[in-house]
């Protein structure tokens, strides 16, 4: 009994100080603005200049005619986020939110989450339907190209997974 009293204490030191090491990373807990870029996540205003040129040359790659142009301006407008897409929560009004949710009964904070999901589902519905009525007017050229180009786009960007490699397993950046 002895012999296994030491080593299992020992066990449990060393988890507790992994886990109160974890806690206070900077990636848990409270996350700061520079943390949350260190995390994946861009300038709203870089990301926009982004997607305006991948669409550009996708356009470019497309060689759409005429009668396409109207399904092209109706998709990109479909694309375009939200007004407030790009806008993060300023600490007070993270803090009213809170003050509001702490108020509600458990129901009420479920439907309010099913509210906001209903919300992000209809723009995603918009994305979806937009992107559908488009590629019905590519020619089968033309779709083969929009598939080749818009495959990383919603995830990994430019194809590339999160740990910055590219599809083949080769690091990049």
């Amino acid at each position: 009994m002895k012999s296994i009293l030491k080593p299992l204490l020992l066990s449990v030191v060393l988890a507790s100080a992994g886990v109160t090491a974890i806690a206070q990373s900077p990636g848990m807990g409270a996350m700061t603005t520079t943390g949350a870029r260190e995390h994946g996540r861009m300038d709203p205003a870089k990301m926009q200049q982004r997607m305006a040129a991948h669409m550009a040359e996708l356009k470019a790659k497309l060689n759409l005619n005429g009668a396409q142009e109207d399904a092209w301006a109706q998709y990109m407008a479909a694309m375009q986020p939200p007004a407030d897409a790009g806008k993060r929560m300023g600490r007070e009004e993270r803090q009213k939110m809170h003050e509001q949710w702490k108020t509600m009964t458990t129901p009420q904070r479920i439907d309010q989450m099913n509210a906001m999901k209903a919300e992000r589902d209809a723009q995603m519905r918009k994305r979806t339907d937009a992107t559908l009525a488009f590629y019905t007017t590519l020619s089968a050229e033309q779709q083969q190209v929009f598939d080749a180009n818009t495959m990383g786009m919603g995830g990994r960007h430019g194809g590339r997974d999160h740990g910055g490699k590219d599809g083949k397993g080769m690091k990049h950046g």
